[in-house]
């Protein structure tokens, strides 16, 4: 697993038009990128709901929020659609950014065990290396949590 500290892996993915972002592309800036299990669920809402409210003053740290699942671009503009998110979301259909950030894991629900997105949060500074690393994070109140540790850096 990632820690504080360590530099943040490279990645290059499609966000929700289709278009290739990669971790170069914020140097200079704060990254939040955000891992969650699936579009359009309970706990995924809340979280991109939270963040996308919390855009603004994001947006006035110098920090640029994402968020990963391996949903596909056209349910990740659907997702966006719906909610009026305004946050951007990458479509890590291959899960090789999961792999790369350790949140692909066994998970356990109800005494069935499979492999799943644990939900997990990276912020990355401007140098790109790790400033946090959170792994299993509860979505409620985490964007404002996030936006604390991104006002202290």
């Amino acid at each position: 697993m990632l820690k504080a500290g360590d530099k943040a892996p490279a990645f290059s993915s499609q966000n929700h038009h289709g278009q290739a972002i990669s971790l170069s592309d914020f140097q200079g800036k704060n990254l939040v990128l955000y891992f969650y299990p699936k579009d359009d669920t309970p706990g995924c809402t809340i979280e991109a709901n939270e963040f996308t409210a919390l855009a603004n003053e994001f947006a006035a740290a110098n920090t640029v929020v994402l968020g990963v699942s391996k949903d596909d671009c056209a349910s990740h503009q659907a997702f966006i659609d719906k909610f009026s998110l305004s946050i951007d979301l990458l479509a890590d259909t291959s899960g090789e950014l999961c792999e790369a950030y350790g949140v692909w894991q066994m998970k356990e629900k109800n005494g069935v065990s499979k492999m799943g997105i644990v939900r997990s949060t990276f912020i990355i500074d401007a140098d790109g290396n790790l400033a946090s690393a959170e792994y299993g994070v509860n979505p409620e109140g985490h964007a404002q949590a996030v936006l604390a540790t991104v006002q202290a850096l």
